[in-house]
């Protein structure tokens, strides 16, 4: 069955475009469908014809696209042949034409041939003049006369930026070009914005303008006003459900099919946040005592319930308010840009007590802290005396903006709380990633944030090394939690990323799916660090998503679920944790660490930072060759292994020979990309 609606998401996409086409998927087409992003490598090994309903391909640059896509685009021409749909907005319709024409005579000129060619023909532009990369100097809200439906309408404020015309589209009928819509102002007044294709049983939608920018949103609204600016709120209102008609009639074109009858239905606001609960094992009820405590202590006397942080105001609640306040919070909505405006409820349950599993639906508290004793005797992990273990003090909430912003946007009750403590939940709204990056929130997926705070004298050089500790917990949980051995096939990627290094049946090589990522955050405050360690984990979720599910041979009994996983990975950190801090180095870990990576890792003596490279070894940390990108010009390295003073990643040049220095990267100043074999600096 056909459930997926699969946006790309790789080199060359404008990530605002990547989330405005989720958001408005995702608004007009739950819950028949399911709206996820997919990668080029996934586009290009993973079995994703067989569910999807419909693959898009944002805005953002097509020359990206093209290499990006080279292996992909056989695949893509099969399915849409074979009776799937195509779109693709502004670049992506750009990427979908035989013939692409750009800029012509200007310093931004692209002109060139596409392979999809779902489009016969060729893709000019701009449709208007002023566009610039990297800015809304050339955007702006255009009108355009769609002829989708049975009587011509003209739809007003739609974004505009950087899109292109068909041309001679109304020719090319007899192919199975149907034109869409036209633009009715600009270079290309008259020309077609939108064209509809024949190909195959298939069918692909290509556009110039942004139809899946909300004009409400930004930066659909900044441009409406310019074009607009004696525009009122109502008018807005109306030209908003004039948008997600015009879109509606786009994606029924295409065969998909959305709940809702008109855009009247179409629900201006989705579900917000959830109360989180806090609570304890139960045999350690003693715990929550602890954070009421510090909770008095930071409430404000006149409010003792209330406490208003840095970026969330806060409200705390008995257990005993649970059931009226978790259904009065699924029947809020809440629009998108709301979202930071929202208070945050958090119930407290004293006595070891937790919620039932029908007020948790999504994670059985229960199931969650006996998994953790049991795990917690096997690997035989002291009774902390006054203090707990990891996992031991929860967090919990079905749907909560972000875990990791709970902490570390907070300060006040960051520096606060008791540690260790773990922020977990079952969907995110707004997951933070590395660097600029946003976790999406797909169901399967365990989220979670966990608050340690390292002992006076712990030393800041080593901070690094969280991230390579953690990372080495979840590849050791997954290989206890899975069944047999498939737990065998989680690695790691420098310098924060967990992989699956999976066999392909047919040519026998083995391929890497990416399962998830870690992000470490630290603040520093009298003399102590608060660190906070972000981590998203696919554990359930459903193809094309890689999940640990999916590593399980088929027919093999397996009880994994989202509560072993964590209940699982809190105790193993812990473990690694305790030997951390009392070595006070990562070198206890450094050759088990390398034997994890997908760098091939031969064992072997690292030598010092500073020390050029007297002879070629005869065996390396890795012998996976990458192009740096960070020295001019681009230089050929082999990855050795990662230092023990500070933790950077050691590469030794290719073509160096004997006295060749090595060349030693920070993980926060680069970015590996292992599909390319580059590694290139973090912008």
């Amino acid at each position: 069955m056909s459930i997926n609606v699969l946006v790309y998401n790789g080199p060359g996409v404008s990530q605002t475009s990547v989330g405005h086409t989720i958001h408005s998927l995702r608004t007009l087409l739950r819950p028949n469908y399911s709206v996820n992003t997919i990668t080029p490598q996934a586009l290009t090994d993973d079995p994703w014809p067989a569910s999807c309903a419909l693959l898009v391909i944002p805005g953002g640059r097509d020359m990206p696209y093209v290499s990006a896509l080279e292996k992909a685009n056989p695949r893509i021409k099969e399915y849409v042949k074979r009776g799937g749909s195509f779109l693709g907005i502004c670049a992506g319709g750009y990427y979908g034409s035989a013939h692409v024409e750009w800029e012509v005579g200007t310093p931004l000129e692209v002109i060139g041939d596409r392979a999809l060619a779902f489009f016969p023909g060729t893709a000019k532009g701009c449709a208007f003049e002023g566009f610039v990369y990297e800015s809304e100097a050339g955007a702006r809200a255009i009108d355009v006369q769609v002829n989708a439906a049975e009587t011509p309408r003209t739809f007003k404020g739609i974004y505009y930026n950087g899109g292109g015309y068909f041309e001679n589209a109304e020719t090319l009928q007899s192919k199975g070009i149907r034109v869409l819509s036209v633009y009715t102002e600009g270079l290309a007044k008259g020309k077609a914005a939108a064209v509809a294709c024949d190909v195959g049983a298939g069918r692909a939608i290509l556009m110039g303008p942004h139809m899946e920018y909300p004009i409400t949103l930004e930066p659909a609204a900044a441009a409406l006003k310019r074009s607009y600016p004696d525009i009122n709120d109502s008018e807005i209102a109306e030209l908003e459900r004039a948008r997600w008609d015009m879109m509606k009639t786009m994606l029924e074109l295409l065969g998909l099919h959305s709940p809702y009858k008109t855009s009247e239905d179409v629900p201006s606001r989705s579900p917000g946040p959830l109360p989180q609960v806090l609570v304890s094992t139960p045999s350690n009820p003693s715990i929550v005592s602890r954070y009421l405590d510090v909770l008095r202590s930071i409430c404000p006397h006149e409010t003792p319930n209330r406490l208003q942080d840095a970026n969330d105001t806060f409200n705390f609640h008995p257990s005993a308010n649970f059931t009226s306040i978790l259904a009065r919070s699924r029947e809020r909505r809440v629009a998108e840009e709301d979202l930071g405006l929202l208070e945050r409820d958090i119930v407290i349950y004293e006595g070891g007590c937790v919620p039932t599993n029908d007020q948790t639906p999504l994670f059985n508290l229960e199931t969650f802290f006996n998994h953790l004793s049991s795990m917690r005797s096997s690997l035989s992990l002291r009774d902390k005396g006054d203090g707990w273990g990891m996992g031991e003090a929860l967090l919990y909430g079905e749907i909560i903006t972000s875990t990791q912003t709970l902490f570390d946007k907070n300060p006040t009750l960051l520096s606060a709380l008791p540690y260790p403590t773990l922020s977990l939940a079952s969907h995110q709204l707004s997951g933070r990633g590395r660097g600029s990056n946003i976790w999406l929130s797909p169901s399967g997926c365990l989220q979670f944030s966990l608050l340690l705070r390292p002992p006076q004298g712990f030393r800041s050089t080593s901070l690094v090394f969280i991230q390579y500790l953690f990372g080495l917990a979840v590849v050791e949980a997954c290989r206890k939690a899975m069944p047999g051995n498939s737990g065998e096939q989680v690695r790691l990627k420098w310098p924060n990323d967990v992989y699956a290094a999976i066999k392909n049946e047919s040519t026998g090589k083995e391929e890497l799916k990416k399962l998830g990522g870690i992000l470490v955050t630290t603040n520093f405050s009298g003399g102590l660090v608060d660190v906070v360690i972000g981590c998203g984990i696919n554990v359930l979720n459903p193809l094309p998503t890689t999940s640990l599910s999916q590593l399980v041979p088929p027919g093999t009994q397996s009880e994994l679920t989202m509560e072993k996983t964590i209940a699982t990975i809190m105790p193993v950190f812990e473990q690694m944790w305790d030997t951390f801090l009392s070595h006070g180095s990562f070198e206890p870990f450094m050759d088990l660490y390398l034997t994890r990576w997908l760098h091939s890792y031969v064992p072997r003596p690292l030598q010092p930072s500073i020390a050029p490279q007297t002879e070629w070894p005869d065996s390396c940390g890795s012998d996976q060759l990458v192009t740096l990108t960070t020295v001019t010009p681009h230089q050929a390295v082999r990855i050795v292994g990662i230092t023990s003073d500070y933790g950077l990643l050691r590469t030794l040049p290719e073509r160096g020979g004997a006295g060749a220095p090595f060349i030693d990267l920070q993980p926060d100043g680069n970015s590996f990309d292992m599909m390319a074999g580059l590694i290139k600096l973090k912008r």
